[in-house]
Protein backbone atom coordinates (compact mmCIF):
# COMPACT_ATOMS: atom_id res chain seq x y z
CA UNK A 1 0.00 0.00 0.00
CA UNK A 2 1.28 3.48 -0.86
CA UNK A 3 0.43 6.84 0.63
CA UNK A 4 -3.11 7.93 -0.22
CA UNK A 5 -4.03 11.60 -0.22
CA UNK A 6 -7.73 12.28 0.18
CA UNK A 7 -8.31 15.68 -1.32
CA UNK A 8 -9.47 17.58 -4.36
CA UNK A 9 -7.94 19.87 -7.00
CA UNK A 10 -10.46 22.56 -6.06
CA UNK A 11 -9.52 22.40 -2.36
CA UNK A 12 -7.38 25.19 -0.94
CA UNK A 13 -5.85 23.18 1.90
CA UNK A 14 -5.26 20.08 -0.21
CA UNK A 15 -3.03 22.26 -2.37
CA UNK A 16 -0.55 22.72 0.47
CA UNK A 17 -0.15 18.98 1.01
CA UNK A 18 -0.11 18.00 -2.66
CA UNK A 19 2.56 20.62 -3.35
CA UNK A 20 4.75 19.19 -0.60
CA UNK A 21 4.37 15.60 -1.79
CA UNK A 22 5.13 16.55 -5.39
CA UNK A 23 8.11 18.82 -4.79
CA UNK A 24 9.60 16.37 -2.31
CA UNK A 25 9.29 13.48 -4.75
CA UNK A 26 7.08 11.37 -2.46
CA UNK A 27 5.01 8.73 -4.24
CA UNK A 28 1.29 8.99 -3.54
CA UNK A 29 -2.09 8.56 -5.13
CA UNK A 30 -4.93 11.01 -4.68
CA UNK A 31 -8.47 9.82 -4.02
CA UNK A 32 -11.69 11.79 -4.06
CA UNK A 33 -13.51 12.61 -0.81
CA UNK A 34 -16.52 11.20 -2.65
CA UNK A 35 -14.97 7.73 -2.66
CA UNK A 36 -16.40 4.91 -0.55
CA UNK A 37 -13.11 4.57 1.34
CA UNK A 38 -13.17 8.22 2.39
CA UNK A 39 -16.85 8.33 3.33
CA UNK A 40 -16.98 4.99 5.13
CA UNK A 41 -13.57 4.83 6.78
CA UNK A 42 -11.78 8.20 6.83
CA UNK A 43 -14.73 10.35 7.96
CA UNK A 44 -15.65 8.07 10.90
CA UNK A 45 -11.97 7.90 11.90
CA UNK A 46 -11.40 11.66 11.74
CA UNK A 47 -14.81 12.60 13.13
CA UNK A 48 -15.79 15.08 10.43
CA UNK A 49 -15.74 15.62 6.67
CA UNK A 50 -12.50 17.51 6.13
CA UNK A 51 -9.65 17.46 3.63
CA UNK A 52 -6.80 16.88 3.23
CA UNK A 53 -6.30 13.55 4.94
CA UNK A 54 -3.35 11.24 4.35
CA UNK A 55 -3.46 7.49 4.84
CA UNK A 56 -0.01 6.00 5.42
CA UNK A 57 1.03 2.53 4.21
CA UNK A 58 0.34 1.12 7.69
CA UNK A 59 -3.18 2.59 7.72
CA UNK A 60 -2.52 5.58 9.99
CA UNK A 61 -4.69 8.61 9.19
CA UNK A 62 -3.10 12.06 9.37
CA UNK A 63 -5.39 15.05 8.98
CA UNK A 64 -4.16 18.61 8.25
CA UNK A 65 -1.41 19.83 5.98
CA UNK A 66 0.92 20.94 8.78
CA UNK A 67 0.75 17.54 10.48
CA UNK A 68 1.23 15.76 7.15
CA UNK A 69 4.33 17.82 6.39
CA UNK A 70 5.66 17.13 9.90
CA UNK A 71 5.23 13.40 9.28
CA UNK A 72 7.71 13.60 6.41
CA UNK A 73 9.90 16.41 7.67
CA UNK A 74 10.29 15.35 11.31
CA UNK A 75 8.64 11.94 11.71
CA UNK A 76 8.56 8.41 10.35
CA UNK A 77 8.30 9.53 6.75
CA UNK A 78 11.44 11.69 6.82
CA UNK A 79 13.63 9.24 4.82
CA UNK A 80 11.32 9.78 1.85
CA UNK A 81 11.66 13.54 1.49
CA UNK A 82 14.36 15.31 -0.52
CA UNK A 83 15.23 18.03 1.99
CA UNK A 84 13.88 19.59 5.14
CA UNK A 85 11.53 22.51 4.64
CA UNK A 86 12.38 23.90 8.08
CA UNK A 87 15.28 26.38 7.86
CA UNK A 88 18.11 25.82 10.33
CA UNK A 89 18.19 29.55 11.09
CA UNK A 90 15.65 30.32 13.86
CA UNK A 91 14.98 33.69 12.22
CA UNK A 92 14.22 32.14 8.84
CA UNK A 93 12.16 29.38 10.44
CA UNK A 94 10.07 32.01 12.25
CA UNK A 95 9.57 33.94 9.00
CA UNK A 96 8.62 30.71 7.26
CA UNK A 97 6.02 30.01 9.94
CA UNK A 98 4.69 33.55 9.49
CA UNK A 99 4.02 32.98 5.81
CA UNK A 100 2.63 29.51 6.48
CA UNK A 101 -0.01 31.21 8.64
CA UNK A 102 -0.58 34.05 6.21
CA UNK A 103 -0.83 31.86 3.14
CA UNK A 104 -3.46 29.53 4.56
CA UNK A 105 -5.40 32.08 6.58
CA UNK A 106 -4.50 35.64 5.53
CA UNK A 107 -5.14 35.06 1.83
CA UNK A 108 -8.63 33.69 2.39
CA UNK A 109 -10.34 36.96 1.49
CA UNK A 110 -8.97 37.16 -2.06
CA UNK A 111 -9.28 33.37 -2.43
CA UNK A 112 -12.97 33.41 -1.58
CA UNK A 113 -13.74 36.65 -3.42
CA UNK A 114 -12.17 35.62 -6.70
CA UNK A 115 -13.86 32.22 -6.56
CA UNK A 116 -17.42 33.17 -5.62
CA UNK A 117 -17.93 36.67 -7.02
CA UNK A 118 -17.05 35.99 -10.67
CA UNK A 119 -19.73 33.53 -11.72
CA UNK A 120 -19.61 34.48 -15.40
CA UNK A 121 -15.97 33.39 -15.62
CA UNK A 122 -15.84 30.74 -12.92
CA UNK A 123 -19.14 28.97 -12.39
CA UNK A 124 -19.00 26.26 -15.07
CA UNK A 125 -15.44 25.39 -14.08
CA UNK A 126 -16.23 25.28 -10.36
CA UNK A 127 -19.33 23.13 -10.89
CA UNK A 128 -17.23 20.65 -12.83
CA UNK A 129 -14.54 20.65 -10.15
CA UNK A 130 -16.97 20.19 -7.26
CA UNK A 131 -18.44 17.19 -9.06
CA UNK A 132 -15.11 15.43 -8.53
CA UNK A 133 -15.74 15.51 -4.76
CA UNK A 134 -19.14 13.83 -4.95
CA UNK A 135 -20.06 10.15 -4.78
CA UNK A 136 -20.13 8.74 -8.28
CA UNK A 137 -23.47 7.08 -7.56
CA UNK A 138 -25.30 10.43 -7.64
CA UNK A 139 -27.56 11.24 -10.54
CA UNK A 140 -26.93 14.48 -12.42
CA UNK A 141 -29.90 16.07 -10.67
CA UNK A 142 -28.63 14.98 -7.25
CA UNK A 143 -25.13 16.27 -8.06
CA UNK A 144 -26.50 19.66 -9.09
CA UNK A 145 -28.54 19.85 -5.88
CA UNK A 146 -25.47 18.97 -3.84
CA UNK A 147 -23.47 21.64 -5.63
CA UNK A 148 -26.13 24.27 -4.90
CA UNK A 149 -26.03 23.40 -1.22
CA UNK A 150 -22.24 23.20 -0.92
CA UNK A 151 -21.63 26.35 -2.95
CA UNK A 152 -24.22 28.14 -0.82
CA UNK A 153 -22.24 27.19 2.28
CA UNK A 154 -19.05 28.40 0.65
CA UNK A 155 -20.59 31.75 -0.28
CA UNK A 156 -21.65 32.16 3.36
CA UNK A 157 -18.12 31.22 4.41
CA UNK A 158 -16.77 33.98 2.16
CA UNK A 159 -18.82 36.48 4.15
CA UNK A 160 -17.45 35.00 7.38
CA UNK A 161 -13.93 35.69 6.05
CA UNK A 162 -14.77 39.36 5.45
CA UNK A 163 -15.88 39.35 1.82
CA UNK A 164 -18.73 41.80 1.23
CA UNK A 165 -19.88 44.28 -1.38
CA UNK A 166 -18.13 47.01 0.59
CA UNK A 167 -14.84 45.16 0.99
CA UNK A 168 -14.53 43.71 -2.51
CA UNK A 169 -12.77 46.69 -4.16
CA UNK A 170 -10.21 46.79 -1.35
CA UNK A 171 -9.69 43.04 -1.55
CA UNK A 172 -8.80 43.41 -5.22
CA UNK A 173 -6.49 46.34 -4.57
CA UNK A 174 -4.75 44.44 -1.77
CA UNK A 175 -4.32 41.31 -3.85
CA UNK A 176 -2.80 43.24 -6.73
CA UNK A 177 -0.41 44.83 -4.24
CA UNK A 178 0.50 41.35 -3.00
CA UNK A 179 1.17 40.14 -6.53
CA UNK A 180 3.44 43.11 -7.21
CA UNK A 181 5.44 42.57 -4.00
CA UNK A 182 5.79 38.82 -4.50
CA UNK A 183 6.73 39.29 -8.15
CA UNK A 184 9.47 41.77 -7.22
CA UNK A 185 10.87 39.29 -4.69
CA UNK A 186 10.92 36.47 -7.23
CA UNK A 187 13.24 38.42 -9.54
CA UNK A 188 16.20 37.26 -7.42
CA UNK A 189 14.74 34.41 -5.39
CA UNK A 190 12.91 31.41 -6.88
CA UNK A 191 11.26 30.68 -3.52
CA UNK A 192 10.23 32.69 -0.49
CA UNK A 193 13.53 32.34 1.38
CA UNK A 194 15.95 31.61 -1.42
CA UNK A 195 16.91 28.54 -3.39
CA UNK A 196 14.48 25.93 -2.09
CA UNK A 197 10.92 25.88 -0.75
CA UNK A 198 10.27 26.14 2.98
CA UNK A 199 7.17 25.95 5.16
CA UNK A 200 6.25 29.46 4.08
CA UNK A 201 6.06 28.48 0.42
CA UNK A 202 3.77 25.57 1.25
CA UNK A 203 1.53 27.87 3.27
CA UNK A 204 1.33 30.36 0.42
CA UNK A 205 0.61 27.75 -2.25
CA UNK A 206 -2.64 26.76 -0.51
CA UNK A 207 -4.62 29.79 -1.65
CA UNK A 208 -2.38 30.65 -4.57
CA UNK A 209 -2.94 27.28 -6.32
CA UNK A 210 -6.48 25.99 -5.95
CA UNK A 211 -8.39 29.27 -5.82
CA UNK A 212 -6.16 31.96 -7.25
CA UNK A 213 -4.31 30.19 -10.06
CA UNK A 214 -6.65 27.43 -11.20
CA UNK A 215 -9.94 29.36 -11.13
CA UNK A 216 -10.47 31.21 -14.43
CA UNK A 217 -10.94 34.78 -13.18
CA UNK A 218 -7.84 35.19 -10.99
CA UNK A 219 -5.51 33.11 -13.14
CA UNK A 220 -5.84 35.65 -15.93
CA UNK A 221 -4.98 38.43 -13.49
CA UNK A 222 -1.86 36.59 -12.31
CA UNK A 223 -0.68 35.72 -15.80
CA UNK A 224 -1.13 39.28 -17.03
CA UNK A 225 0.06 41.19 -13.96
CA UNK A 226 2.55 38.87 -12.27
CA UNK A 227 3.77 36.04 -14.53
CA UNK A 228 6.71 35.41 -12.20
CA UNK A 229 4.19 34.50 -9.49
CA UNK A 230 2.51 32.15 -11.95
CA UNK A 231 5.82 30.41 -12.61
CA UNK A 232 6.40 30.09 -8.84
CA UNK A 233 2.99 28.40 -8.58
CA UNK A 234 4.01 25.99 -11.34
CA UNK A 235 7.35 25.26 -9.63
CA UNK A 236 5.51 24.57 -6.39
CA UNK A 237 3.24 22.02 -8.06
CA UNK A 238 5.83 20.09 -10.02
CA UNK A 239 8.13 17.18 -9.27
CA UNK A 240 10.75 18.62 -11.61
CA UNK A 241 10.48 22.43 -11.59
CA UNK A 242 11.73 24.54 -14.47
CA UNK A 243 14.12 27.32 -13.51
CA UNK A 244 14.86 28.90 -16.87
CA UNK A 245 14.76 32.47 -15.61
CA UNK A 246 17.46 31.65 -13.03
CA UNK A 247 19.86 30.10 -15.52
CA UNK A 248 18.46 26.59 -15.22
CA UNK A 249 20.10 25.73 -11.90
CA UNK A 250 19.69 27.28 -8.46
CA UNK A 251 21.88 27.28 -5.37
CA UNK A 252 19.69 25.62 -2.69
CA UNK A 253 21.04 27.95 -0.02
CA UNK A 254 18.63 30.27 1.78
CA UNK A 255 18.99 34.00 2.30
CA UNK A 256 21.29 35.40 4.98
CA UNK A 257 19.23 35.95 8.12
CA UNK A 258 21.40 38.93 9.09
CA UNK A 259 20.73 40.72 5.78
CA UNK A 260 17.19 39.98 4.78
CA UNK A 261 16.26 41.12 1.27
CA UNK A 262 14.26 44.32 1.21
CA UNK A 263 11.75 42.56 -1.02
CA UNK A 264 11.12 40.00 1.74
CA UNK A 265 10.74 42.72 4.37
CA UNK A 266 8.25 44.46 2.09
CA UNK A 267 6.21 41.25 1.95
CA UNK A 268 6.32 41.02 5.74
CA UNK A 269 5.04 44.59 5.98
CA UNK A 270 2.19 43.60 3.70
CA UNK A 271 1.33 40.79 6.14
CA UNK A 272 1.39 43.39 8.94
CA UNK A 273 -1.19 45.50 7.14
CA UNK A 274 -3.28 42.73 5.67
CA UNK A 275 -3.45 40.16 8.47
CA UNK A 276 -1.95 41.35 11.77
CA UNK A 277 -5.05 43.35 12.86
CA UNK A 278 -7.20 40.29 12.24
CA UNK A 279 -5.17 37.79 14.27
CA UNK A 280 -4.79 40.34 17.10
CA UNK A 281 -8.58 40.78 17.20
CA UNK A 282 -9.13 37.02 17.09
CA UNK A 283 -6.84 36.42 20.06
CA UNK A 284 -8.66 39.12 22.05
CA UNK A 285 -12.08 37.60 21.32
CA UNK A 286 -10.86 34.10 22.14
CA UNK A 287 -9.35 35.22 25.42
CA UNK A 288 -12.59 36.94 26.45
CA UNK A 289 -14.51 33.79 25.51
CA UNK A 290 -12.13 31.55 27.45
CA UNK A 291 -12.30 33.81 30.51
CA UNK A 292 -16.08 33.49 30.44
CA UNK A 293 -15.88 29.69 30.24
CA UNK A 294 -13.31 28.38 32.71
CA UNK A 295 -15.39 25.20 32.96
CA UNK A 296 -14.26 23.98 29.54
CA UNK A 297 -12.44 20.71 30.09
CA UNK A 298 -8.92 20.25 28.79
CA UNK A 299 -8.93 18.16 25.66
CA UNK A 300 -12.26 19.56 24.44
CA UNK A 301 -13.07 22.62 22.35
CA UNK A 302 -16.10 23.83 24.27
CA UNK A 303 -18.35 23.67 21.22
CA UNK A 304 -21.84 22.20 21.05
CA UNK A 305 -20.66 20.26 18.00
CA UNK A 306 -17.01 19.29 18.48
CA UNK A 307 -16.58 19.03 14.70
CA UNK A 308 -17.10 22.79 14.29
CA UNK A 309 -13.94 24.81 13.71
CA UNK A 310 -15.00 28.32 14.79
CA UNK A 311 -16.07 29.80 18.10
CA UNK A 312 -19.44 30.60 16.52
CA UNK A 313 -20.28 26.98 17.28
CA UNK A 314 -19.87 27.68 20.97
CA UNK A 315 -22.39 27.28 23.74
CA UNK A 316 -23.31 30.96 23.84
CA UNK A 317 -22.96 32.00 20.19
CA UNK A 318 -20.73 34.94 19.30
CA UNK A 319 -17.25 34.07 18.19
CA UNK A 320 -16.75 36.84 15.65
CA UNK A 321 -14.11 39.57 15.73
CA UNK A 322 -14.46 43.09 14.34
CA UNK A 323 -11.34 45.07 13.47
CA UNK A 324 -10.05 47.88 11.29
CA UNK A 325 -8.76 46.72 7.92
CA UNK A 326 -7.48 49.15 5.30
CA UNK A 327 -9.60 52.01 6.64
CA UNK A 328 -12.84 50.09 7.12
CA UNK A 329 -14.25 47.79 9.75
CA UNK A 330 -14.86 44.16 8.89
CA UNK A 331 -15.99 41.17 10.92
CA UNK A 332 -14.60 37.64 10.58
CA UNK A 333 -15.10 34.35 12.36
CA UNK A 334 -12.59 33.28 14.99
CA UNK A 335 -10.87 29.98 14.17
CA UNK A 336 -8.74 28.39 16.93
CA UNK A 337 -6.76 26.50 14.28
CA UNK A 338 -4.98 29.76 13.55
CA UNK A 339 -3.76 29.95 17.13
CA UNK A 340 -2.33 26.46 16.80
CA UNK A 341 -0.35 27.51 13.71
CA UNK A 342 0.87 30.59 15.57
CA UNK A 343 1.97 28.46 18.54
CA UNK A 344 4.21 26.52 16.21
CA UNK A 345 6.05 29.73 15.46
CA UNK A 346 6.25 30.62 19.16
CA UNK A 347 7.36 27.15 20.24
CA UNK A 348 10.13 26.83 17.66
CA UNK A 349 11.48 30.26 18.54
CA UNK A 350 11.27 29.59 22.28
CA UNK A 351 13.44 26.49 21.78
CA UNK A 352 16.39 28.69 20.74
CA UNK A 353 18.72 30.78 22.86
CA UNK A 354 18.19 34.42 23.81
CA UNK A 355 20.55 35.72 21.13
CA UNK A 356 18.69 33.91 18.37
CA UNK A 357 15.35 35.07 19.75
CA UNK A 358 16.49 38.68 19.69
CA UNK A 359 17.76 38.32 16.13
CA UNK A 360 14.39 36.97 15.03
CA UNK A 361 12.59 39.71 16.92
CA UNK A 362 14.69 42.31 15.15
CA UNK A 363 13.73 40.84 11.78
CA UNK A 364 10.06 40.83 12.71
CA UNK A 365 10.36 44.41 13.94
CA UNK A 366 11.89 45.46 10.63
CA UNK A 367 9.03 43.70 8.86
CA UNK A 368 6.38 45.39 11.01
CA UNK A 369 5.06 42.11 12.46
CA UNK A 370 6.81 41.96 15.84
CA UNK A 371 3.46 41.98 17.65
CA UNK A 372 2.67 38.45 16.50
CA UNK A 373 5.59 37.17 18.59
CA UNK A 374 3.80 38.27 21.75
CA UNK A 375 0.25 37.15 20.95
CA UNK A 376 -0.97 34.37 23.23
CA UNK A 377 -4.31 32.80 24.06
CA UNK A 378 -4.76 32.23 27.79
CA UNK A 379 -5.06 28.51 27.09
CA UNK A 380 -2.99 26.69 24.52
CA UNK A 381 -4.56 25.02 21.53
CA UNK A 382 -3.73 21.35 21.05
CA UNK A 383 -4.55 18.87 18.32
CA UNK A 384 -6.19 15.71 19.63
CA UNK A 385 -7.99 13.05 17.57
CA UNK A 386 -7.85 15.36 14.53
CA UNK A 387 -9.60 18.22 16.34
CA UNK A 388 -8.40 21.54 17.76
CA UNK A 389 -8.97 21.45 21.52
CA UNK A 390 -8.05 23.63 24.47
CA UNK A 391 -5.19 22.69 26.74
CA UNK A 392 -5.36 22.72 30.55
CA UNK A 393 -5.83 25.86 32.61
CA UNK A 394 -2.54 27.20 33.94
Amino acid sequence: MTYILYGAPVSLYTGKTRSYLRTQGIDFVEMSPGSDRYLNHIVPTVGRWIIPCLETPDGTIIQDGADIIDHFDLGDGSPLRRSSVRPESPTLLAISHLFEIFGGEGLLRPAMHYRWNFDEQNLDFIMSEFALNMPQSLTEEQAQDMFRKSSGRMRKAAVAFGVSAASQPLIETAFEEWLDLFSAHLVEHPYLLGGRPTLGDYGLIAAMWAHLFRDPAPTMLIKQRAPRVGRWVERMTSNEPYLHEYGGTVDPELVDDSRLPETLLAMMRFVAEEYLPEIVAHVAVANDWLAEHPEIEAGTNGLDNPANRGLTGGRDGGGNATFDWRGMQITTGVLPYRFWLMQRLHDDLAATDATQQQRARGAFRAGGVEQILDLRTIRRIERSHHLEVWGPLV
